[in-house]
């Protein structure tokens, strides 16, 4: 709370929660919905709107920040529709946890200030299978320097081609260019032109390049948004309204978090490519005013190379590598590779590549010690098996292709997808792979793998780092502490967050509490019980024990996420 210039003092007031809730308004505020439109799932939905989002009014603090303000899940909007309005403590908890994770991360985000939990309750089906229960009810205030979307101005969007509609301010220009003309000289105020339309194109220019920075370190710690639905994308290259998302435990790029995205529309594999789509649909809200053809046309040029960009040099910081090499991209490439072979954990393996050491010899490397480390670590040939099983036999598969070609509509009727199938025959031939594989047989492979792989990989180290120069061990400590800073050893895992909220639901708030201080902490190598030392000692005690907030979950504790909140 920082950012509002308010100290523990004002938060401790007996009406602090009153405020942070809701129900009385903070001095000067204006209250206010957001409307805007998107698309959704591909799909232009048309005007929806902040439905469950008020907006409190702007704080300029001591630094002279702005900082707009807002409360989700306090009340109906004028775009609640039949919505109540109200958020769950469920929803409201993991957005609080995941932008502060984010922040800590460095990965540009909106923040969380307060969680204030009620004892209120709604109605919510969370899978959408016709089993509805009651959930508490929780609200959080939001913080940004604005909350302004793609989809704000796509209310201006002209008609749909393929669909035919349009967006509900579409003609009024004049609000269009008040628009643009706030966003450019509030927070682009370093773009100046005589030629408001130059002005224009320069900002949306600056916003698709933030975008491509944004899902290139969404990239580099193996988040997934989940929903990237243009109404969830900002224009100030934000991390915003976060749902259904998800880090990577298990390393598989098609791995789908939001339990409604049937056809696998947001998995780790498309988000770059559903990002610069995106852009694409902000160019068609603005082309009303100006050149669509131009903006295009910059979006195809500048987003995937931003990206490429951005990404590789994440990169070479994470492998802790000097220069860039044109081979570099096939030893990265090889290495997402092994992980998913092996079911090796996104952040846990990348994290132990700074182990990784030259031996008193100054010739080799520690590579054996370390491949017994990641090894270790690899998913149980019992996980992998489990994890592939194809949901049907391959006949019935082969059928349902059959049937979809002669009827392209049948795998709807029957609630499945394309998609789908094609991943459910990849696991039936990883399935077939795996499925008489011993213990020892696994660990085979999967030593074998990490092998050839590390070898390369010292091979590579060498060509940057000289083992008979003088400062060889300066240097190499310098390597693992840059390392060290680019690959979080704690992460926001799902099923941690979970055990948060099943006791908060409860009144008991300190696994929460707990897990904050342990994000705060993301890339420290400091002793878990040093980092909560403040907290009971045998809770800690067990946390650390068992590395609770380092290991990726037992595919029993996995946790099913969606939309509903």
């Amino acid at each position: 709370m920082n950012l509002l210039d308010l100290d523990e003092n004002q938060l401790e007031r007996k009406d602090a929660s009153e405020y942070l809730s809701g129900n009385t308004l903070m001095s000067g505020s204006e209250t206010a919905a957001h409307c805007y439109c998107g698309h959704q799932f591909g799909v232009f939905a048309g005007q929806l709107g902040d439905g469950a989002a008020i907006y409190l009014g702007e704080v300029i603090n001591d630094k002279n920040e702005r900082w707009e303000i807002q409360l989700k899940g306090a009340g109906l909007t004028p775009y609640s529709r039949s919505a109540d309005g109200r958020k769950v403590l469920r929803s409201t908890l993991r957005e609080f946890m995941c932008s502060e994770a984010m922040h800590f991360l460095g990965i540009p985000t909106t923040r969380a200030g307060s969680c204030v939990v009620s004892d209120s309750k709604v109605v919510r089906d969370i899978f959408y299978d016709g089993n509805p229960k009651m959930e508490r009810c929780a609200v959080v205030l939001r913080i940004a320097q604005s909350f302004i979307r793609f989809g704000s101005f796509e209310i201006f969007r002209p008609v749909d081609p393929d669909y035919g509609n349009k967006g509900p301010s579409f003609g009024r220009n004049d609000i269009l260019i008040k628009m643009l003309d706030y966003v450019s000289d509030t927070f682009y105020s370093n773009i100046i032109s005589d030629d408001a339309h130059e002005k224009y194109e320069k900002v949306f220019q600056e916003i698709v390049l933030r975008t491509a920075k944004l899902v290139a370190e969404w990239q580099s710690v193996g988040w997934v948004h989940g929903v990237l639905n243009t109404d969830n994308m900002s224009i100030l290259g934000l991390t915003i309204d976060y749902g259904p998302f998800g880090f990577l435990d298990r390393y598989d790029p098609d791995h789908i978090f939001n339990g409604s995205d049937t056809a696998g529309r947001y998995t780790y594999r498309n988000q770059v490519d559903i990002c610069e789509w995106n852009c694409i649909k902000l160019a068609e809200a603005l082309s009303p005013v100006l050149d669509l053809v131009k903006l295009k046309d910059f979006v195809k040029k500048n987003f995937k190379q931003e990206f490429e960009r951005v990404y590789l040099e994440k990169m070479k910081k994470k492998f802790g590598l000097v220069n860039s090499k044109p081979s570099d991209s096939d030893l990265f490439k090889k290495f997402f590779d092994t992980m998913y072979e092996t079911g090796a954990d996104f952040t846990n393996t990348f994290r132990k590549l700074s182990l990784l050491e030259f031996l008193p010899n100054k010739t080799d490397m520690n590579t054996s010690e370390l491949v017994n480390v990641i090894v270790s670590e690899c998913a149980s040939i019992d996980d992998m098996r489990s994890f592939f099983k194809p949901k049907m036999p391959k006949e019935t598969l082969d059928k349902l292709f059959t049937a979809a070609e002669e009827n392209p509509g049948i795998l709807e009727y029957f609630g499945l997808n394309e998609v789908f199938l094609k991943n459910q025959l990849k696991f039936i031939e990883k399935y077939e792979k795996l499925k008489d594989k011993t213990v020892e047989e696994k660990k085979q492979i999967d030593t074998e793998l990490w092998s050839n792989w590390l070898n390369e990989y010292v091979n590579r180290i060498k060509e940057d780092y000289d083992p008979t120069s003088q400062d060889i061990d300066v240097k190499m400590t310098d390597r693992n502490k840059k390392m060290n800073s680019n690959n979080p050893r704690f992460i926001l895992r799902n099923h941690i967050i979970q055990e948060a909220i099943e006791k908060a639901d409860n009144n008991d708030f300190t696994e929460a509490k707990m897990l904050l201080k342990i994000l705060e902490n993301a890339f420290s190598e400091k002793s878990v019980d040093t980092i909560l030392a403040n907290f009971d000692p045998e809770a800690v005690r067990q946390k650390s024990e068992s590395k609770f907030y380092e290991k990726p979950p037992l595919p029993t504790k996995c946790v099913r996420l969606t939309c509903s909140s």
